[in-house]
């Protein structure tokens, strides 16, 4: 049978072409259209084994206290001390094999789109992540970990406030750890870079500002209640030590205006030196700075360090905190709103972006992280003030509860016992009155609210002032907050509902009338379908209509 012309297999062969089934031929570049380019496998990696040994650290306390009580019976090693370290070697027999059974079925790998861990002897237990998810990468070690040359990675993911979206990594070398974190990071949304990536650094004048915070008298009896808790742990009852009892008999013996003025000053230099090393050791090495004009990376620790690293498009705003102490000195400090940070407790340690400092170096910083100007700083918008309504409740309740209380009890216990506690009563009434009148007034001043172009801004507190300057776009609800005190006085507080930071920032004590158009107008088109709604007070009512005519 002849072929004809047509058929492929009668046509002569060309001498240039190759033949069936040769490779294709040097300097083509590119393969036919039926083959598929292969992906290679991505390995699997295991922690670091000095894992191992940071399992065992909790050894540390118990032996510790067997080494004490050693050397306070001077050698003599009781029954029950036996007992105890017979138990601590099983336990850490025990906990070595299960921290090794761990680390060999422990294993992680990142695949051009996710973050995978699978660990588990008997249920076998794989999480996987994609990476466009994770939103912070968070380093952290303990002076163990640095001590072993390791740190902890923990990679934060859209919606991980309850820590289940949390994937945890313990523990890599320092190195892997910051090659991993640039690997995880390696997706965020690619912008330009900042002129100077480095936003702040350590500046160790700033020392001065470490006595102004609740640790200069707080973090006495903090450390007293610790040591108490040791003591009372060892078997040792404090109060019964010879130079305690001492102590309060020459207390007690000498003239109280002078030994309490004295105990108080000795207090505060002590809070204050405690203050200082607190400061140092949270912010030692400190860099706040962009990277690649992608993500905000915070530094810091000398024991225990920390960088956490936030992805600028989770970013939705920052507040400029003024402790009432530190405020009176002139200083500040900066946190981040921001989603990713975990829950209340882990947020309230990530978000932290400067440490106290002046007033103007944290308006420069809380503007370099916006990448525009902070209100109160270059260009400050004038806040709108709130009715003096407010002012009058804020009086009305620091009597109600600063005064009344102790005077009430001081004038009973005067009448039932002394005549003495009667004059300390109205003392009591004068000072505590000229007090709460001035806090009042400082708190009613401190309220402010504003819209200063793609930010909502809102200011309020006293004993710790905040400025919170939030993206409008991140508001993703509002609440109206009403009691039956404020619809008399004609006051409603407003709260914007954000997937991020604390979840809820208040701007409290509006005037009824107002705030709904403020809400309006802040996020357009949220209250559109309760323009009506038959909760709202009647002036509040009123403002909805009219904010919803203005947006029509």
């Amino acid at each position: 049978m002849s072929a004809s012309p047509q058929d492929p297999r009668a046509t002569p062969a060309s001498p240039d072409a190759p033949h069936a089934g040769a490779p294709f031929p040097t300097g083509r570049s590119e393969p036919s259209a039926t083959a598929a380019p292969s992906v290679a496998p991505v390995d699997w990696r295991r922690l670091d084994p000095r894992t191992l040994l940071v399992h065992c650290g909790w050894l540390g306390a118990p032996v510790a206290s067997l080494g004490l009580t050693a050397l306070a019976t001077g050698g003599r090693i009781t029954a029950s001390a036996w007992i105890s370290l017979a138990a601590l070697g099983t336990a850490f027999a025990v906990l070595t094999v299960l921290g090794l059974v761990r680390w060999a079925r422990t294993e992680f790998r990142v695949t051009p789109t996710t973050l995978e861990v699978r660990s588990g002897l008997l249920n076998r237990r794989l999480r996987s992540v994609p990476l466009y998810r994770i939103r912070t990468v968070d380093l952290t070690a303990s002076p163990l970990h640095r001590l072993l040359g390791v740190t902890v990675l923990r990679a934060g993911t859209a919606g991980s406030g309850d820590g289940g979206s949390e994937l945890s990594l313990e523990a890599l070398s320092v190195v892997e750890a910051d090659r991993l974190r640039t690997e995880l990071l390696a997706r965020a949304d690619a912008e330009g870079a900042a002129t100077d990536p480095v936003l702040a650094r350590i500046n160790w004048r700033w020392l001065r500002y470490a006595p102004l915070t609740f640790w200069v008298v707080g973090g006495v009896f903090v450390v007293a209640g610790s040591v108490y808790r040791a003591l009372d742990g060892m078997g040792i009852e404090p109060w019964k030590l010879g130079f305690v009892q001492e102590a309060f008999t020459e207390f007690g013996a000498s003239a109280l205006w002078l030994t309490i003025p004295a105990a108080l000053l000795v207090i505060l230099v002590l809070g204050s030196v405690g203050a200082v090393v607190l400061y140092v050791e949270n912010w030692w090495n400190y860099c706040l700075e962009w990277t690649d004009g992608r993500t905000l990376r915070v530094r810091r620790g000398l024991f225990t360090t920390r960088s956490v690293t936030i992805e600028r498009a989770r970013l939705r705003g920052v507040v400029l905190r003024e402790p009432l102490l530190l405020r009176a000195g002139g200083g500040a400090v900066v946190r981040a709103v921001a989603g990713g940070l975990g829950n209340r407790e882990e947020n309230s340690k990530r978000s932290g972006l400067l440490p106290p400092a002046p007033r103007t170096e944290a308006l420069r910083v809380a503007s370099g992280v916006l990448r525009t100007p902070f209100p109160g700083s270059a260009s400050p918008v004038q806040l709108a003030a709130h009715p003096r309504a407010a002012l009058r409740r804020r009086r009305v309740r620091g009597l109600l509860y600063g005064v009344l209380p102790g005077t009430a009890v001081l004038a009973g216990l005067g009448a039932a016992f002394t005549p003495v506690l009667l004059q300390c009563a109205w003392i009591h009434a004068v000072i505590s009155t000229a007090l709460v009148w001035w806090l009042a007034g400082d708190a009613y001043r401190s309220l402010g609210h504003a819209l200063d172009g793609g930010y909502l801004v809102a200011r309020s507190g006293t004993f710790s002032r905040d400025t919170v300057a939030l993206q409008r776009a991140a508001v993703a609800a509002w609440t109206f907050s009403t009691s039956p005190f404020t619809r008399r006085s004609g006051l409603v507080t407003l709260t914007a509902a954000v997937a991020a930071g604390e979840e809820g920032y208040r701007i409290r004590d509006l005037a009824a009338d107002s705030a709904p158009g403020f809400a309006a107008a802040a996020a357009p088109g949220l209250l559109d379908e309760f323009l009506v709604h038959p909760e709202l007070p009647r002036q509040a009512r009123n403002g909805l209509h009219r904010a919803g005519g203005a947006e029509g």
